[in-house]
Parts: structure tokens; sequence; C-alpha cells
């Protein structure tokens, strides 16, 4: 069995098709919002939330019937219909060089989004590989409570901190002692982590 590749993809500016107006492609296009980027729905119909997202200029609905021009340019493609004949027309139209997702044909995917929690700049992603869909949401469920709010707030802390440390700091002891110090539970549940941590940049 050949396993997927997990990567973290940079997807500010680049297009992003989703074809389909249904409840899935909703879930489709609440995923792409935030990372920048140009999402494009192509369907004759589409929910109440998609209507509403597009209303407001979140999302570039096009009201129509898919065609193979409507794929130009698209980085990502989503085959989210109701018809399995129409998906799989959408993944021949694709090019060589594009990504296409399958709703109903995971296996004939070329990637899948894994079931996900977002803390800020934490993102922690599970997948079974196909094998049960369920199993990684109660997996999400449960890390989902494990890493709860105050980790929005301290992933920033960190990014912050490792910036300075990495700006400040020359000698890479002192360097790799600091980096391991803010990470800890410590300063996870502090309520003064700038002073603590400007004690032991003067310290170490």
């Amino acid at each position: 069995m050949n396993s997927n590749y997990p990567i973290m993809v940079k997807l500010e500016g680049k297009k992003a098709v989703v074809v389909g107006g249904g409840k899935v492609a909703e879930r489709k296009v609440h995923g792409l919002l935030g990372s920048g980027a140009q999402v494009v729905v192509i369907s004759p119909e589409a929910t109440k939330e998609l209507r509403k997202l597009a209303d407001i200029g979140k999302i570039n609905w096009q009201q129509k019937m898919f065609s193979e021009e409507d794929l130009y340019g698209a980085f990502l493609i989503f085959a989210a219909t109701d018809s399995m004949e129409l998906n799989q027309t959408i993944k021949k139209s694709a090019g060589d060089h594009q990504l296409v997702t399958i709703a109903d044909d995971p296996e004939g995917s070329d990637f899948h989004v894994p079931s996900q929690i977002q803390r800020g700049r934490l993102t922690i992603s599970v997948s079974t590989g196909g094998a049960s869909p369920t199993f990684a949401r109660r997996i999400r469920e449960q890390l989902d409570q494990q890493f709860d709010e105050r980790y929005e707030e301290y992933l920033e802390f960190l990014f912050s901190a490792r910036q300075k440390i990495l700006k400040e700091v020359q000698d890479p002891v002192r360097k790799r002692n600091l980096l391991s110090a803010i990470v800890n539970e410590e300063f996870l549940n502090s309520q003064n982590r700038e002073g603590e941590f400007l004690q032991i940049m003067r310290k170490k």
C-alpha cells in the first residue's frame, strides 16, 4: 500500500474550484476560507450559506452547469456534486498539473482533506487513509478537547519569542536552551508569559 504524503500548502492567491452547490461543497468551501485562496464555486444551485458567502464577496459563485473551461487556472479542484458520473467527468477534464479530490471516490482522488482542528497557528490533522472518516472525526474530537483555546494565544507567543531569540541570541547552545525553555506547561499556563520570557532571556 502506498501511503499519502502529508504537506501544508500555501493557497494565497491561488484558484480553488469547487464544483457543486450542496452541503458537501459547502464543507469544502468552509475549509478553504481563511487560506487566501480564490474560491470559485460552479453550480446552478447553491445552499443558503454558499449564497450568503457569495453575496459578501467571500467566494465567486458562478451559477451555471460545469464545463471544462471552468478549471482553467485552478490549482486545486473539488468535485463535490451528487452525480458520480459528473464527478468523474470533472476529474478527466483536469490537466495533469492540477490536483483533484472527488467526494465519492477517495481512491481516484489526487489528494484528501483530513479531519482537523485549528487553534490559530496550530493545525492538527488526522487521516485514516480512507479507512474510516468516522474514526478520524472521533480522534479529532479528542484532540479538540486536549488542545483547547489556550493554544491559540500560546502559539502567538511562541512565534514572537522564537523570532526574538533567533534575532538576538548568537550562541547556538544558549539559543537551543531558550527555545526549549519556552516550550513547556509553565509558559502555556502562565498569566505573565512575556515577563517570564524576558527574565529567562536576561538569565541564560
